[in-house]
């Protein structure tokens, strides 16, 4: 299933589903992050997921990393939680989603790098390649509030 991303466009279809998912930024020991490339729409993104009725917010982020990458991780900290309305994402099913993410930071404890189902490619980048790769600015956005090293999460 395709998706497409909006952001602040008044084409963007109305949205008809809220979502709560978590997502993690996941550093290895050179402080490079781990991304996928997402099979529904080819952009770079942090791996994350909606949270499922048995699970907690970090739990989710836990178990989405797993999902998505193979990878076993523990949950450090908060990069943030992400709400703008302007961001909707479009699925080919006919849901319209507004997504309600909240970022967490997260170091592997585990497990081997697997590609799945849910993405055609997967790496430890440097902050140098950032710029370079296909990555919504959404996405972008908890990546450089990561990096910033806040003393405080971001509340938007």
């Amino acid at each position: 299933m395709a998706r497409t991303e909006y952001y602040d466009d008044p084409n963007a279809p109305e949205p008809n589903s809220m979502v709560v998912a978590a997502s993690a930024v996941v550093t290895d020991e050179e402080g490079r992050i781990l991304l996928q490339r997402r099979r529904d729409n080819d952009l770079w993104a942090l791996p994350g997921g909606g949270m499922e009725m048995t699970d907690s917010l970090p739990g989710t982020a836990v178990r989405e990393v797993k999902e998505e990458t193979g990878l076993d991780v523990e949950i450090t900290g908060l990069v943030g939680t992400y709400t703008d309305p302007r961001h909707v994402i479009a699925y080919t099913d006919g849901e319209v989603r507004r997504q309600f993410n909240v970022c967490f930071t997260a170091r592997v404890v585990g497990g081997e790098l697997a590609i799945s189902d849910e993405s055609t490619e997967l790496r430890f980048v440097s902050q140098e390649e950032l710029e370079k790769l296909p990555i919504h600015h959404t996405q972008l956005l908890r990546i450089r509030h990561f990096l910033e090293l806040r003393e405080q999460p971001y509340l938007g």
